[in-house]
């Protein structure tokens, strides 16, 4: 016969893990059919309340399991919704179901997803697989992708195994959400909702990427980033933050070390010509005024008495 369960034990299965692991505890208790004595008398039946703990762990599964399928559908149509307010692109909606990789990925995904919290093998990973294959978009079953989610164009999109976007996040072509090492557990980036991370942006490792953040375009993100912020450059810094710009090395006003080099050895040789040219200017001057000076000398003196004339006569 099986033990009497305590009252707490009634309780069990309010959640999806409770209600899955009464129903192992309960399968492992179960007594075992006796091999040489087939037809001996089946033991008794379980406690009433046992019976009450089963019909609880069984609705909390069906009852997850419906809202997992409601969620999931809410989602994509979500994620197709989106499309139409962020790209103007899209002209109707015949064209963005059948040409957007980005939909197709997520498509994809939530249904690998579906199974791999299911915990069915392998199949998770081949629809992964297959995703990226048709859509070049890699995002792995174990991803946590929020709903009103827009991968635009895509390609190259790398998601990792423990990655978290938040709701109506945009991601742009080249993006990796990726780890740093071979460390277990949480090692992917979690982003926020209405997070934009443009075009061959690299987030790695486990950091925090808050609520309303804007990434851009080929920036390398290895650390924490607080809401409402604009991050640019090699490692990512804050330029923005709630409007205001923190750095002056703007995203789009970075200094040219070159040009600024140009422009000061042009200067310098401007003033180095404005020297020569006094310098000529003032010699020249000097030569005038010691060519008056020999002029107005040569007319005062008188002009030499020619002695062999004056010798001739007096002969």
């Amino acid at each position: 016969m099986l033990q009497p369960i305590s009252s707490s034990a009634t309780a069990r299965g309010s959640t999806l893990p409770d209600a899955v692991d009464f129903l192992i505890d309960a399968q492992a208790s179960l007594p075992k059919a006796d091999e040489k004595k087939p037809f001996a008398r089946c033991p008794e039946p379980p406690d009433f309340r046992v019976k009450e703990a089963f019909k609880q762990s069984l609705a909390t599964i069906y009852k997850y399991t419906q809202n997992t399928v409601a969620e999931g559908l809410q989602a994509l149509w979500s994620d197709f919704q989106i499309i139409f307010e962020r790209d103007p692109a899209a002209r109707n909606w015949l064209e963005v179901l059948l040409c957007y990789p980005g939909l197709h990925a997520l498509v994809w995904h939530r249904f690998a997803h579906w199974l791999n919290l299911k915990r069915l093998p392998i199949i998770p990973r081949l629809i992964s697989a297959l995703a990226r294959f048709l859509t070049g978009i890699d995002i792995h079953p174990g991803a946590v992708i929020g709903k009103g989610v827009f991968i635009d164009h895509g390609m190259g999109v790398v998601i990792g195994e423990t990655a978290i976007v938040g709701d109506y996040a945009l991601i742009y072509q080249g993006v990796t959400l990726g780890g740093t090492g071979k460390e277990s557990g949480k090692r992917h980036p979690t982003l926020g909702k209405n997070v934009v991370v443009s075009a061959g942006v690299k987030v790695l490792g486990n950091i925090q990427i808050g609520d309303n953040v804007r990434i851009g375009a080929g920036s390398i993100v290895l650390q924490d980033v607080p809401p409402d912020c604009t991050v640019v450059g090699i490692p990512g810094r804050i330029v923005r933050r709630l409007g205001q710009r923190l750095d002056p090395l703007d995203h789009g006003k970075l200094p040219d070390t070159q040009a600024s080099l140009l422009q000061e050895l042009l200067k310098r040789v401007e003033r180095l010509e404005k020297q020569l040219q006094t310098l000529h200017i003032g010699s020249y001057r000097r030569t005038l005024e010691q060519e008056r000076d020999g002029d107005s000398t040569c007319k005062s003196s008188p002009a030499p008495e020619n002695s062999y004339q004056n010798d001739v006569y007096t002969v």
